[in-house]
């Protein structure tokens, strides 16, 4: 079967050119240790084929390489061929157990890399093959009947566009490939949750709640709860994701302004960083905690997205930005096929760039052993006001945002924020949030600075 994809090395594909058997140890290891991958043999860097490799020289290979892994790692190997030289490939998934090399090391899959693990991070990954792969289980009294076929054919057609080619396979072949159905045909948790007609009548909780309050807190002033909007939102995961940032779009929407007779839209919170965080919290929740759904909660001055279960693997709140594992590989795989997820790995570093790019505040994140939260605050709705709600322009957030991070601003600093601005209009800015009394002016001439009032 001749390769015709453009290939590279990422986080599920690695490039070999050379037969070396310790080389492609650690490659099995990393990946089955975390989202499993495609390993292609015989290709360098930039996807081209070495000419090098020959069918009578792979079984040895296969051999050597497999006697480095504890305990070997599973891989299903094709022989095919790129501008008539040879390839193989091997395909592995994600392994129940910890694999180690002979050495005693732990890798894992990170970006292009094998990255060894050590201390918390190592027990933290130890800890997850212990419960298991609960998205690859068959679910109880569910049959193929119980998955839709409206969606199955959407997914299809996605896949079919995002690759540029019809599918490969059969459809039903197709699903137990991917782990969506077991080889009986019956539907696995992850092909329920994708796929299903009504997931949540065997996967109790596994939709998302969103409230919209009143105010800052979850109740009034008076004891009562504090929320003006409520919705339960169930179905399978696209949908959820569909009917959720439908209504987030509503409750973000600020107005729109017209420049060169072009609409733009106005918003709350940048939407790209709101919806990333949201596909990942469909995504990457703990599907087994069947006692709540994912929430989403909007207050006056933040917005909330809160998982069921904590991070998973060896993922930390310091090392989020920089490492990437999936609790449920099978349902982002299906997420990243049907262009929910435009890169893998890449989300929590999009948030922030959204964020910051829009001047507002670093989002927080906060993990506990039952849940991973991720807070949004406005810029707008955080600064002082007296009366009706504050009203400020792109630049002026960005200056109120500055301020929350760094105390202060000067001209300067708000010159380097707005490059592209008149200091005359950056000086009206700031003397317009002097005069609404949301900034103190200190200081005099070149010592002069700005503050929160």
């Amino acid at each position: 079967m001749p390769l015709t994809d453009k290939l590279s090395s990422n986080q599920l594909v690695a490039l070999l050119p050379d037969a070396d058997p310790e080389q492609l140890a650690e490659t099995l290891v990393a990946f089955a240790n975390a989202d499993g991958g495609t390993v292609y043999i015989g290709l360098t860097e930039d996807g081209q084929p070495t000419g090098d490799i020959y069918p009578d020289e792979i079984n040895g290979l296969f051999q050597q390489a497999e006697a480095f892994c504890r305990p070997p790692v599973l891989v299903e190997w094709q022989q095919s061929e790129r501008s008539g030289e040879f390839v193989f490939v091997g395909r592995i998934r994600r392994s129940p157990d910890l694999h180690t090399l002979r050495d005693g090391r732990v890798l894992v899959r990170a970006g292009t890399e094998n990255r060894p693990l050590y201390g918390e991070q190592l027990s933290q990954l130890a800890n997850t093959r212990s419960v298991g792969d609960y998205e690859a289980e068959s679910v109880a009294g569910a049959t193929r009947a119980d998955l839709d076929d409206q969606l199955l054919e959407e997914f299809r057609a996605k896949w079919e566009e995002r690759q540029g080619r019809l599918l490969p396979l059969p459809l039903e072949s197709f699903l137990i490939e991917m782990g969506w159905l077991t080889a009986e045909r019956l539907p696995t948790v992850a092909g329920l949750l994708l796929f299903g007609r009504n997931p949540q009548s065997f996967i109790p909780r596994s939709g998302l709640t969103l409230v919209r309050f009143e105010g800052t807190d979850l109740r009034r002033e008076s004891g009562e709860a504090g929320y003006g909007r409520r919705e339960e939102i169930n179905g399978a995961l696209p949908q959820i994701i569909q009917r959720t940032w439908g209504i987030l779009q509503e409750e973000m929407r600020r107005g729109a302004v017209v420049r060169s007779l072009q609409r733009e839209e106005k918003w709350l919170y940048p939407p790209t960083a709101i919806r990333e965080a949201l596909v990942n919290a469909v995504a990457h929740r703990d599907y087994r905690a069947h006692g709540r759904n994912i929430d989403v909660r909007i207050f006056v001055d933040r917005l909330e997205i809160s998982s069921p279960g904590g991070l998973p693997g060896f993922i930390t709140v310091d090392n989020i930005v920089d490492e990437h594992f999936s609790r449920n590989p099978r349902i982002v795989n299906g997420l990243f096929q049907w262009r929910y997820i435009e890169e893998l790995g890449l989300g929590v570093d999009l948030m922030i760039d959204e964020m910051v790019n829009a001047g507002h505040p670093l989002p927080t994140f906060r993990d506990t052993a039952s849940s991973f939260t991720v807070v949004f605050y406005n810029v707008v709705d955080r600064a002082p006001q007296s009366g009706p709600r504050l009203s400020t322009n792109e630049r002026q957030a960005k200056a109120l945002a500055f301020i929350q991070r760094h105390g202060r601003i000067t001209n300067r600093d708000y010159q380097e924020l707005c490059p592209d601005v008149t200091p005359e209009t950056l000086r009206l800015d700031l003397a317009d949030l002097v005069e609404r009394s949301v900034l103190l002016k200190v200081g005099a001439k070149r010592g002069t600075y700005y503050i929160m009032r």
